[in-house]
């Protein structure tokens, strides 16, 4: 496969390339284009708290670009900008109720050490430290981000194949699904306390098809850094056709199942299901899904099936709806 370094003048310093391309096109017809180049968050004292890596592993980071995990044509070609991402996130353990500046409230979270127990269904259980996630070959690839509140991004996530990670446990051939675990710590997470009604900690699962799938990424890293930990350090997962509350953030513990785990928001199953796929034509109870919109200029752009991964996933749901479906109602189950 193709790989390269990210271009940093998309993910890395956006607003200088802006001005450099402005300056070279001064004047011409390319100048109105240039213009569009606005930053999107003011630069603030903050900026360095809110982007500081927790973990620094120079010998990973920056990973080298997989383009053969290209953003789906189907999707608008628009980079998010690192600040952007990292000041919008859905992280309840942290800020219950909706998303925001989750950095704010993450300054007591410890990632190093940590450790990730991998067991269940399995012949050969273990524990993996941040040395043994590390040591896994990393790339960086560009994935195209859908909450199911509507907002999308576009961002580099850097990690490798959980299937890889499930690789060095040998499941066993009852292992049907995979259970993620998220770390439970009361006293680091101001939001476990103050959504106390929850049902913590976190936890949410995929069929081992899902999670052996190419697409699917064990996440260690974002913008060519460890991950921040409002995007879910150490270690998360990154499957790009499901809403983004399918992805869970630092993971302690992935257990292989033979019966399909319950998940945390299925509380509210007709909102809710296990499979939870993106698609433009089953819509929220409260929201049409048939558009999305992008985290900081809220220009809206159609749904794509699957988020645009309809080529390399449809196949695994012969039975995904195609057709515009009505809104559930309390009591009926979700997808």
């Amino acid at each position: 496969m193709p790989l390269k370094p990210t271009e940093p003048e998309f993910f890395f310093n956006r607003r200088e390339f802006c001005r450099a391309a402005a300056a070279s096109v001064m004047g011409s017809a390319g100048f109105s284009s240039a213009l569009a180049c606005q930053p999107t968050i003011p630069v603030t004292s903050d900026r360095r708290k809110i982007l500081e890596a927790p973990i620094q592993r120079p010998e990973v980071f920056p990973a080298r670009r997989n383009e053969a995990f290209a953003v789906p044509s189907s999707v608008p070609d628009r980079p998010t900008e690192r600040l952007v991402a990292a000041t919008h996130n859905n992280f309840y353990e942290f800020l219950p109720g909706y998303a925001g500046e989750v950095w704010k409230h993450t300054s007591a979270f410890r990632v190093d050490p940590w450790k990730v127990e991998v067991t269940g269904e399995c012949h050969e259980p273990r524990s993996f430290d941040l040395d043994d996630l590390f040591r896994f070959e990393h790339e960086e690839r560009v994935y195209h981000f859908r909450c199911v509140e509507r907002w999308a991004m576009t961002v580099p996530w850097s990690g490798f194949p959980l299937r890889k990670l499930l690789e060095k446990v040998k499941p066993k051939s009852n292992a049907r699904y995979v259970k993620f675990l998220t770390a439970y710590r009361p006293k680091e997470m101001p939001g476990i306390a103050q959504a106390s009604s929850y049902d913590w900690p976190y936890f949410e699962g995929l069929r081992i098809d899902e999670a052996t799938h190419d697409l699917t990424l064990a996440v260690t890293g974002v913008y060519g850094e460890a991950l921040l930990k409002q995007h879910g350090a150490p270690l998360r997962i990154a499957v790009p056709w499901k809403y983004g509350y399918k992805n869970p953030k630092s993971i302690v513990k992935i257990e292989l199942v033979e019966k399909e785990p319950s998940t945390f928001w299925q509380i509210q199953p007709h909102e809710y299901g296990f499979l939870s796929n993106v698609n433009p034509n089953v819509p929220h109870p409260r929201w049409s899904q048939a558009r999305s919109h992008w985290i900081d200029t809220k220009e809206t752009f159609p749904t794509p099936m699957f988020n645009g991964y309809a080529d390399q996933v449809a196949s695994l749901y012969p039975d995904e709806p195609t057709t515009p479906q009505e809104p559930l109602k309390p009591g009926q189950k979700a997808r």
